[in-house]
């Protein structure tokens, strides 16, 4: 005969029996007991009441095309090339962005120029590639490559985010206020 016949079965405690038989020996739970542990009235109400609080208190979020957020002045951004006050641009063409890009999204050209200088002829960037790592910015010894507080940008085509010379020294007359003034405020930390 084997050692579980029906008898010793019938006998035999679930885990959840045992255990209430251990808290409240010879005494079952009552219905209330049982319907506050099953439904968590407590549970229930402490989350309507945090729901009514965060009512009553001004929202998080903001209407974004109407209302925009700060941005912190080490945002990096769409790229922008700069120029002097008094027009010239920056960029001496001394390729050291170039060498720097881990995407090797920047390329250029450079001649020399009359009066001995070099500059630039050609200034690509391939936005596509480009990871914003913000390298080209701190390898630049004229701050002439800058990563603007502009981050919306969005195009339909490709084409649109190959940025050349035109496109960049664009960019850079558009945002050189807040460009400036970023490049002012973080001067004391390079």
């Amino acid at each position: 005969m084997s050692r579980f016949s029906t008898s010793n079965i019938a006998q035999m405690a679930t885990p959840a029996e045992t255990k209430r038989d251990l808290q409240h020996p010879g005494q079952r739970p009552g219905v209330l007991d049982v319907a506050a542990r099953q439904l968590l009235f407590t549970e229930l109400m402490r989350g309507m009441w945090l729901v009514l609080e965060q009512f009553f208190r001004p929202p998080y979020t903001i209407f974004y095309p109407y209302e925009k957020g700060s941005l912190s002045p080490r945002f990096r951004g769409e790229h922008a090339l700069r120029r002097y006050p008094s027009g010239e641009e920056r960029c001496i063409a001394c390729k050291l962005c170039e060498a720097i890009c881990p995407a090797q999204a920047i390329t250029i050209e450079a001649e020399p120029r009359e009066d001995g200088s070099r500059r630039t002829t050609r200034y690509d960037i391939d936005m596509t590639k480009c990871i914003y790592c913000g390298f080209c910015q701190e390898a630049c010894p004229v701050d002439a490559i800058v990563e603007g507080p502009n981050y919306e940008y969005i195009t339909e085509t490709h084409e649109e985010l190959l940025y050349n010379k035109e496109k960049l020294l664009a960019n850079g007359d558009k945002w050189e206020v807040e460009i400036a003034r970023n490049i002012q405020a973080e001067h004391p930390y390079r």
